[in-house]
């Protein structure tokens, strides 16, 4: 007999088949009960029929209790009325492993608590359903770099220099020498491109900013890609495509995911629709000071309601660019007619999301970059690997960064940031 996982049951419908997995929920009444199972890859109701089944079969049924494994035997059958649309009609039912009292029970639970247990409530279909979209990002991301012919690169996460300053990173000793937790793969990333043109970078990063918000953690992963030859206009095209290929693959490969959160899929549809809108950041502090936001000014960074109001007046992710040089780091150029703003564009995403990347073109010239790594006030001996991609063979070059937990958090419609990773690390938490 064939043990198939809940995922494929289309396929065997009409067929005995035996299934691996837990007891998320039940119910019963004196003839019927119904298990809610869940094996990993997906959720569906078994039926067990009392004068259907052997009665011990019945009795045990009755008795599961919640997240006990089992085997069941029975006959898949279309389910209409289930999200899921299958179901088994149990037959036999084998207790793997018992679970008594088990702590996440199916009543309201409070988020410190959901949060210290977080290893068990990656096991609820919500949790579940985020972190299928969170894989399918991950699946696309390489499907779409390797189909552009970029290579695969991964910076050091121990680096003995901070790219955009020390005040917000985790320091360390190493072996009598300052290091710290990568905040970007970055500078790496550069250096490969020069090596081999397109690359991108896929792995955590870590910042040591003492924030609460919803957009938060601590530690993360990035996608960051750096392409030789390519300026930022070419840049920012790369940038939607990807974007709303990420959207397109949840679409299509996350339909059961997105039904159990409730996301709005034809809202999804539209952030696909390119070329996402584009505003300076000039004319966006025009917009916010028209519209009732006196507290900011040109040269001030943008906050949360300032980014939210942007991208809600588009209805799309929307590209605010040239912001001015003195928030932003040492590597981008100015344009030629403007000294006081540099080539780079934030990504925001509406609904309230935030920006989700982060880019620009890279400042090059060997005498260029020295004098801004001095004037930074960053150490020339830690640079030095650095401005040697300017003494052999500088070309322009651009890049950009995507948090994939915000992004997963935006494409899943949640509200919290922390949701976003299996075990996420918030300021003050690092359990489990």
């Amino acid at each position: 007999m064939e043990r198939i996982r809940i995922i494929d049951s289309k396929d065997h419908v009409g067929e005995i088949v035996q299934i691996g997995g837990w007891i998320a929920n039940k119910r019963s009444s004196g003839k019927i009960a119904f298990l809610q199972l869940r094996d990993g890859s997906a959720f569906f109701q078994g039926v067990v029929v009392k004068n259907e089944v052997p009665e011990e079969v019945f009795e045990t049924a009755k008795g599961l209790s919640q997240e006990t494994s089992v085997i069941v035997t029975g006959e898949i059958r279309e389910d209409s009325r289930s999200k899921f649309g299958y179901e088994i009609g149990i037959q036999n039912i084998e207790v793997v492993g018992e679970s008594n009292e088990y702590p996440i029970t199916p009543k309201e639970h409070g988020t410190d608590f959901l949060m210290d247990n977080r290893h068990l409530w990656l096991r609820s279909s919500r949790q579940h359903a985020i972190m299928q979209i969170r894989n399918e990002i991950i699946r696309a991301t390489y499907e779409f770099y390797n189909s552009r012919g970029f290579t695969k690169i991964d910076p050091p996460i121990l680096t003995s220099s901070a790219p955009e300053g020390t005040t917000e990173l985790f320091s360390t000793d190493y072996f009598g020498q300052d290091a710290y937790l990568s905040q970007t793969g970055q500078l790496y990333a550069e250096a490969a491109a020069m090596a081999f043109g397109k690359v991108f970078s896929f792995g955590p990063t870590f910042r040591a900013e003492k924030s609460k918000t919803r957009r938060h953690l601590t530690e993360f992963w990035m996608i960051e890609p750096e392409m030789a030859f390519v300026k930022h206009e070419e840049s920012l095209q790369i940038q939607e495509q990807y974007v709303a290929f990420l959207v397109q693959s949840v679409l299509d490969n996350c339909d059961y995911a997105l039904d159990v959160l409730g996301r709005d899929k034809d809202l999804l549809k539209t952030y696909t629709e390119l070329p996402f809108p584009r505003i300076s950041y000039d004319e966006a502090i025009e917009l916010l000071n028209a519209n009732g936001f006196d507290d900011i000014k040109w040269g001030d960074d943008f906050g949360s309601p300032h980014e939210t109001y942007i991208a809600n007046h588009f209805s799309k992710p929307v590209f605010i660019t040239n912001y001015p040089k003195g928030i932003k780091p040492f590597y981008m150029p100015s344009p030629e007619d403007r000294d006081d703003v540099v080539i780079c564009a934030d990504l925001i995403a509406p609904e309230g999301y935030g920006e989700i990347i982060g880019g620009s073109e890279r400042a090059i010239g060997y005498e260029n970059m020295k004098q801004r790594i001095e004037d930074n006030n960053l150490s020339l001996d830690d640079y030095g690997w650095y401005l040697d991609l300017n003494k052999y063979g500088p070309v322009p070059h651009s890049g950009f960064g995507l948090g994939l937990e915000r992004a997963v958090t935006w494409i899943s419609g949640i509200e919290h940031i922390r949701e976003a990773s299996p075990f996420p690390r918030l300021l003050h938490r690092i359990y489990p």
